[in-house]
């Protein structure tokens, strides 16, 4: 009998490939990886401006932009098992064999397969795992599975495996700062026992470039499904998510880019996972003071003795018209800084608002956005150029006036003279009647009784005040999924199998 090595478990490191058989380049540099500043994202005047009460917000603070979903890779992996036998693209297999030439040995612990995604900061290979019999794979619940059921499985046995083990291996790109991939690789150990969350593997590093293993979870591209699903359906799509949020929220940790091409969802097996920690943080990360923390009575106070509160009530008290409102030139102020990372159309306001105490209910707000996507059958509900126009979008649904006392919530004044702006916005149920065709005539009464019971948990997820918003745990509990809370307990979250 062998002896099976442990390798999920082991403290995170990302180590040098000891897999060395004849090493012509011993002496080559294994320990820097390169450094680049983060990408910058500047802010241009428009029609809508946000101000701070005590210094104007310029746009030169860093801001790390996830593509967006219509920018991703295409070549997800379908819902079924013949995707290796599918034909790989020349262009693919070309960019499979200048990874496997530049990465050293990495051919002798996994064939590529094909490439299944591509984003901002990664390229994701299926592969498949050449060593897994050598090693304790306690990430493997579909090998579980079968020793529960009496299958033989050659985990600890020299005896051949009859089914292939897949893996998909994320190569971070060089561009990516060292401590950029460190905290990612770390989150993903921290949460490596987490419902709903895929585990890392290992990881390797062969002079400047970085992969991180990963198991392999078969699922199907969202736009193939998410005009079509059943609320039912949908139901266990949400506790499946949300079962992910608690696991990660409960680590005190912000995922900060939840989005349909990160939750890895398969609708037959009805079960998915969530990936990409390329931008997590732990929470309370470069956390300073901001108004939304004050409590009511200091809010107040700010608010009445600050400079547009005090210069339009002396106008009053004059009996003149408040002055017209005018901007610096040139203003030398600082400006306001904070973490604006994530994808564009899926992020909070108090990240458009540059709020420097963000908390863990900015991933509650993505996925409410999510949700919107099911109702209205449009992908991406929103498309916004920039943060304004982010902004602008906000305030054309949620009306002029609640989108001044959110930006007021965190220390800003909203001025804007948009004309199309109303003063109240629009109700969720008109907008999604006006989304999916429906007549004129018809009114919200004419929703369905699955449509309303999603809108208000839509509702709560998409709350303006983060103090407000759901958590994680509370959607749990929310009366709509809790629907299918038994089903979810007998056929979900704990037979969670990543496909291997």
């Amino acid at each position: 009998m062998t002896t099976s090595h442990r390798r999920s478990q082991e403290p995170i490191a990302v180590h040098e490939d000891p897999y060395d058989d004849d090493d012509d380049d011993s002496g080559q540099d294994h320990g820097h990886l390169h450094h680049q500043d983060q990408d910058q994202d500047q802010d241009h005047h428009q029609e809508a401006e946000t101000y701070d009460n005590e210094a104007t917000e310029d746009a030169t603070d860093n801001m790390e932009e996830s593509r967006g979903p219509l920018e991703e890779s295409g070549a997800t992996i379908s819902d079924d098992d013949e995707e290796e036998q599918q034909p790989v693209e020349d262009v693919v297999q070309d960019d499979i064999e200048r990874f496997e030439a530049s990465f050293k040995n990495i051919t002798k612990r996994y064939r590529l397969i094909n490439r299944i995604g591509e984003g901002t900061f990664s390229t994701v290979y299926k592969a498949e795992d050449l060593l897994y019999d050598e090693y304790r794979n306690d990430w493997d619940h579909d090998a579980d599975k079968e020793n529960r059921q009496g299958h033989t499985v050659a985990k600890s046995t020299s005896v051949p495996r009859q089914k292939p083990r897949y893996v998909a291996i994320k190569k971070i790109y060089v561009t990516s700062s060292p401590q950029r991939i460190l905290n990612e690789l770390e989150l993903l150990h921290d949460l490596r026992d987490s419902e709903n969350v895929c585990p890392l593997i290992t990881a390797f590093r062969d002079t400047d470039q970085v992969i991180a293993v990963l198991p392999y979870f078969q699922h199907k591209d969202f736009r193939d499904y998410y005009r079509d699903m059943s609320f039912a359906d949908m139901r266990i799509y949400f506790h499946s998510l949300f079962t992910a949020l608690k696991s990660v929220h409960e680590c005190a940790i912000i995922h900060r880019d939840i989005k349909p091409t990160n939750f890895l969802y398969s609708p037959t097996l009805q079960r998915g996972v969530l990936v990409d920690f390329g931008l997590a943080e732990r929470e309370g990360t470069d956390h300073l003071p901001c108004a939304c923390e004050w409590d009511a009575v200091k809010h107040q106070h700010k608010v009445e003795h600050s400079v547009y509160a005090t210069s339009r009530a002396q106008a009053r008290a004059a009996g003149q018209p408040a002055a017209k409102l005018s901007y610096p030139k040139d203003d030398n102020r600082h400006s306001r800084r904070a973490n604006r990372a994530g994808t564009r159309g899926f992020r909070a306001p108090e990240v458009l608002l540059k709020c420097t105490a963000q908390t863990c209910v900015i991933d509650v707000w993505s996925a409410g956005i999510v949700l919107l996507t099911f109702l209205t059958k449009r992908f991406p509900f929103f498309h916004s150029a920039d943060d304004i126009d982010a902004f602008i979008e906000l305030c054309s649904i949620f009306g002029r006036k609640k989108m001044k006392e959110n930006a007021l919530l965190h220390g800003q004044i909203l001025h804007t003279n948009i004309p199309t702006i109303s003063e109240n916005g629009h109700s969720w149920e008109k907008i999604i009647m006006w989304c999916t065709g429906r007549r004129k005539k018809e009114t919200a009464a004419q929703l369905t009784d699955d449509e309303h019971d999603a809108i208000d948990f839509m509702v709560g997820c998409l709350e303006l005040d983060p103090a407000k918003r759901m958590t994680a745990a509370e959607a749990l509990e929310h009366p709509w999924l809790r629907l299918e809370s038994d089903d979810m307990d007998t056929n979900g979250s704990d037979d969670l199998a990543v496909e291997a």
